[in-house]
């Protein structure tokens, strides 16, 4: 409740003017101006952001921008959470992918989750509890100094019950993807929890399928000892994220496309499960199928380029859809990166670590920099 202050509950900032996050341990220079509002992060050098030790809290908002906003330094700045002194991050992802700025590119949005008002910087407000402690840790893997603005506000003394979970996020990507194999957006996880959502950046593979449509895969959620068969699946991929017949720009509070390149056929989007809550209780892994769509000119484009369409294992009879104009979804390869949020009922998870920084950013340039805008 907004007018209710919880007893013992106390209200911390970690910036370059109070690294330790102490009371009364801010702006402290010579006359008390401002000195230190951002510094310089070195090639291989990691700073913590924040160290909570002996309390209990909450993580609440954690705001940055840096000088450098290339496509290299959005997937070489890593990203590191840890909760209750555990020895393996909870959160390990390129800086620009776990605010939701995919491809390498910044963009406008808001939504209930994260935010970037002008395209320039990274607004997380996703609450984080802890038990005993959490460290918050960038470290530069790009080819480049970077300069740093950044604050991590947080209130600790908290009461952080019983069923009260841990945060995480999972990034991950595909280049390419495998034909007829579902991209994992969130690979399986062991423990009781709830999937929050996440966001996608897909860089379509136009040599190969040329200007047809990539998005026809639909999402699966595998709950609790599922195996060949979810218990969850959607009807496409823009249905996923609540639009249709293709996907332009819009950034919504639970879903959106906030980048879209028609004519380049990238696309960076989100959904965000807080209406509609995911819950497991053993496990759960979460996919999307790699599947298109082309028309008969496409397919005859396609034909006469030797490429042989199918879904599932049955290749199509491609003579046979030119002849009859038909249209058709088929099996696809295409690039996919993403980063999963989910909470989960332990301080660590069991999944991979993160990416080297060579799979992060190869063919990254090729795809460009820039910012796109999406109303919110």
């Amino acid at each position: 409740m907004l007018y209710r202050a919880p007893k013992g509950v106390q209200t911390r900032w970690a910036s370059p003017e109070n690294w330790g996050a102490e009371k009364g341990g801010a702006c402290k220079n010579n006359d008390g101006r401002k000195r230190r509002a951002s510094f310089w992060l070195k090639v291989g050098e990691s700073r913590t952001l924040a160290d909570v030790t002996g309390a209990s809290g909450v993580l609440r908002r954690i705001w940055m921008t840096i000088r450098d906003r290339s496509p290299a330094m959005l997937r070489g700045l890593r990203l590191d959470i840890f909760w209750d002194g555990a020895a393996k991050a909870a959160v390990s992802a390129p800086l620009g992918d776990f605010f939701m700025h995919g491809l390498g590119k910044m963009a406008t949005f808001q939504n209930a989750l994260f935010a970037s008002p002008e395209g320039r910087s990274f607004v997380s407000y996703v609450p984080m509890p802890f038990r005993t402690g959490a460290k918050v840790i960038i470290t530069n893997e790009a080819n480049a100094d970077a300069w740093i603005y950044f604050d991590v506000n947080l209130t600790i003394g908290d009461e952080v019950c019983d069923d009260d979970l841990y945060f995480h996020a999972c990034w991950r990507r595909e280049n390419p993807t495998v034909v007829r194999q579902d991209y994992q957006i969130l690979p399986k996880v062991t423990g009781r929890g709830r999937f929050l959502g996440s966001n996608v950046s897909v860089s379509a593979n136009k040599e190969r399928y040329f200007d047809s449509w990539w998005g026809e895969g639909e999402i699966k959620v595998f709950l609790d000892g599922d195996t060949g068969n979810p218990t969850l699946c959607g009807t496409g991929t823009e249905d996923y994220i609540g639009t249709g017949w293709g996907q332009g720009q819009y950034a919504q509070a639970y879903h959106g496309c906030h980048f879209a390149d028609k004519e380049k056929k990238q696309y960076c989007f989100y959904r965000l499960h807080i209406p509609d809550p995911i819950y497991f209780a053993k496990d759960i892994m979460v996919t999307m199928q790699q599947i298109g769509w082309t028309d008969a000119d496409g397919i005859a484009r396609m034909h006469g380029y030797g490429r042989q369409l199918e879904l599932g294992a049955i290749p199509f009879d491609m003579e046979r859809l030119i002849r009859e104009k038909q249209s058709t979804i088929f099996e696809r390869a295409d690039d996919w990166s993403s980063c999963a949020y989910f909470y989960l009922d332990r301080p660590a998870n069991d999944l991979p670590a993160l990416a080297p920084l060579a799979d992060r950013t190869a063919g990254l340039m090729a795809i460009g920099s820039g910012t796109a805008r999406a109303d919110t």
